[in-house]
Order: C-alpha cells, then sequence, then structure tokens
C-alpha cells in the first residue's frame, strides 16, 4: 500500500514539473520572437533612413591658370669636320711618292702624293710638239697672206689676181683652226698631268692614308682623306613638337663623354627647313671654334636649348588627362556635372603637360581623370 502511495505522488510531482517546462518554453518562445520581430523593424527602418541619404564622391580639382612654358631640353647631337674630302687618284698609275702622313696637319694647295704615269707626259710632250708646229705653219700662212693683200692693194694692177688672194686668206684660216685647236689639246694634256700630283683644298688634317708608294692606284683608289677641324658643325636632330618654339638664345652649350666635367659652347648657324618624314626631326647646325683642336669630329655630343613658347598656354597635371583608344581627354565640372573635352598635348615640364582644347582660364579640371566617370555624372564632393 504504502509503495502505491509512493507511486502516485510521484506521477503527480512529474506532472507538475512538465507543466512548469511547458509554461517556461512558452514564454521564452514569446520573448525570441518579440526581439526578431523588434530587430527586423529596426534593420527595415535603418534600411530606409540609407536610401534617403544620397552618397557623395569626394575628387580633387584645380582652378585652370594660363602659363608661360619654358624648358631647357638635351639632345643627342654629332660633331662633324668643317669640311671632309676624301681624295682620289684621276688617273691610272703607280705612287711615285706620298709626302704626307696620319695626323699631319697641311695647308690649302700643298702637294700631298705625286702618281707617276709615263704615257701622260709622253702625250703631253707629243701635244707641245704638235702645237708648235701648227703655229709655225699659222704664222707662216698669216705672214703670205699680209703680204699677197698689201701686193693687191698697190696702184699698180695685175700684180695679184684675185684667186691667189683667196686662196692665201682661206689656207691662213684652216691654219688658224689647226694652231686653236692644237693649243686646246696641249691645255688638256697639260691639265691631265697636274692630275699626277694630289694637293690639298683646304687647310686640315690628314685623317686617313689608304697608299704607300709604289702602289698602283686608278681612278677609283682612295689615297688620303683631308679634314678641316679647325671648327668644327654640330648637328643635333630637334622634334618636331620643338621646332616651331622660339629659342630662348642662340648660344648654347653641350657636353662629351670625353670631358663629361666641361661644357663647351656653339652658335646656331643653320637649319635644315624640313621635317624628316623617317624621324620626324628637323636639322639644326651650330657651328664650334676649335681652334685648340680639342674636340675630335665623329665625337657624340648632347646639347642643351633653351625652348620658351612665344604665348601662353595651359598646363595640367599628368594624370588629369585620360587617354583611349579614341580619344585624349581631361574632365571638366560645369555646374556641379562632369563634362569630357578633347585636347592635345604639347611639351612636357616639371609641373606637368602642355594641352590645347576648348578650355578657358577659370576651368574647374579633375586632378585624376579616368573613362570610369562619364559625361553628365553628378555627385561630387569638390577638394582643391
Amino acid at each position: 500500500m504504502f509503495h502505491l502511495i509512493l507511486t502516485m505522488l510521484t506521477a503527480q510531482t512529474m506532472t507538475n514539473i512538465n507543466n512548469v517546462k511547458f509554461k517556461y518554453m512558452r514564454s521564452l518562445a514569446f520573448i525570441s520572437l518579440s526581439i526578431l520581430l523588434a530587430a527586423c523593424a529596426n534593420t527595415e527602418s535603418k534600411q530606409e533612413k540609407e536610401t534617403t541619404v544620397e552618397v557623395k564622391d569626394t575628387v580633387p580639382v584645380f582652378i585652370l591658370k594660363q602659363d608661360t612654358i619654358k624648358k631647357t631640353v638635351e639632345l643627342p647631337a654629332e660633331l662633324i669636320p668643317y669640311e671632309n674630302a676624301v681624295l682620289f687618284a684621276k688617273i691610272q698609275g703607280f705612287v711615285r711618292a706620298m709626302k704626307v702622313d696620319l695626323g699631319d696637319r697641311v695647308r690649302k694647295g700643298q702637294t700631298l702624293a705625286i702618281i707617276e704615269a709615263p704615257e701622260v707626259n709622253s702625250r703631253f710632250a707629243e701635244s707641245e710638239a704638235t702645237l708648235q708646229s701648227a703655229k709655225a705653219r699659222w704664222a707662216s700662212s698669216k705672214d703670205n697672206y699680209e703680204r699677197m693683200l698689201r701686193a693687191s692693194q698697190a696702184k699698180t694692177p695685175g700684180i695679184v689676181a684675185p684667186v691667189d688672194l683667196e686662196r692665201s686668206h682661206n689656207l691662213m684660216l684652216a691654219d688658224s683652226s689647226t694652231y686653236i685647236a692644237a693649243a686646246k689639246q696641249s691645255q688638256a694634256y697639260k691639265e691631265v698631268s697636274g692630275y699626277l700630283y694630289i694637293t690639298a683644298p683646304f687647310d686640315g688634317v690628314i685623317t686617313a692614308r689608304n697608299a704607300d708608294p709604289g702602289s698602283l692606284v686608278g681612278t677609283n683608289a682612295m689615297l688620303l682623306t683631308v679634314q678641316n677641324n679647325n671648327t668644327l658643325r654640330l648637328r643635333a636632330a630637334v622634334p618636331e613638337i620643338y621646332t616651331a618654339v622660339a629659342n630662348s638664345s642662340e648660344n648654347i652649350d653641350f657636353r662629351i663623354d670625353a670631358y663629361p666635367t666641361q661644357r663647351f659652347k656653339a652658335v646656331l648657324t643653320r637649319k635644315s627647313s624640313t621635317i624628316d618624314p623617317a624621324t620626324r626631326t628637323e636639322l639644326w647646325e651650330f657651328e664650334v671654334s676649335n681652334k685648340d683642336h680639342q674636340l675630335k669630329a665623329g665625337s657624340f655630343a648632347y646639347v642643351r636649348i633653351g625652348m620658351q613658347r612665344s604665348a601662353t598656354s595651359f598646363i595640367v597635371p599628368f594624370t588629369a588627362i585620360a587617354t583611349t583608344q579614341e580619344r585624349k581627354f581631361v574632365i571638366k565640372l560645369k555646374d556641379g556635372k562632369a563634362e569630357w573635352v578633347d585636347v592635345r598635348q604639347g611639351m612636357t615640364v616639371d609641373a606637368g603637360v602642355e594641352v590645347f582644347g576648348n578650355i578657358l582660364a577659370g576651368d574647374t579640371l579633375l586632378r585624376k581623370a579616368t573613362d570610369e566617370r562619364k559625361p553628365g555624372s553628378t555627385g561630387f564632393w569638390v577638394v582643391k
């Protein structure tokens, strides 16, 4: 009996405990559902607030100003002799004497080499003999004609027949022509014999010697090279973009690798006045005094030229220009909207690059242009 009562009490207790647990779980579920509904309501409220706030993009800008372009460019150049002559043998023969050697300084008209060609001397001597013979015949026929002419003009008629006078006159003219032809031929052989002597065409220095005494030379054989390096030419290829820029001074300076700590002076003397289609450059030539012969022809040089634009220009930072496959442009802010403006680039300086286009002083441009910022876009937070 006691056991039965104990079992009944235990069952009643468990029932009460289960009821308490059920009530507790129901309360906990209600509280969780309330919290979840409140969180959803807060989230929706935040999203609604965020959609009502306009998001602005912060962009750095600058105000466009006019400026004068001034810069100094260093361009590669080359030193060449003021005069350069390659001396060839004009006739075939043997070198009898070479009177100069490599590095010798020569004067204009100085004999540099002598070529031996016996047949040339023989022809010249023969032409001289032919000339003397023709001269003697012409003098004789001339004297005969003059005597017959004087006799025919005497008061006694019939002393000289007219036909004889005419014949003597024609003979004199023929001998005169023969004499003139012989003189011309003799002069030609004399000039040819002068080709045996190779002389300096100007003051300079021997820079090459390609023959020695006894060598057989012909019309295609180079004997010597003479250069006038008392004055040198400095030639620089100036890019097309700089050709219209006013040169700040005709006097420039340059350097060469042989003397890295020195700078030398040069004077602008001439321009080619044409653009090389292969390199898109114009050739500028400067003259360099080289009396002390410190500089060598053929050396590479680096010339420094001052450039200055005659009118004012616009200079923008490098990042202010956007480049695509179709165009180059800057982005201008007008009435709070982005506007693409096509530009052309000019010279570059330390501050940026020169641009030309439909832009004016006082325009507001973006410091960093990109094609991702489309024309007409708004919502800018401008930072200067």
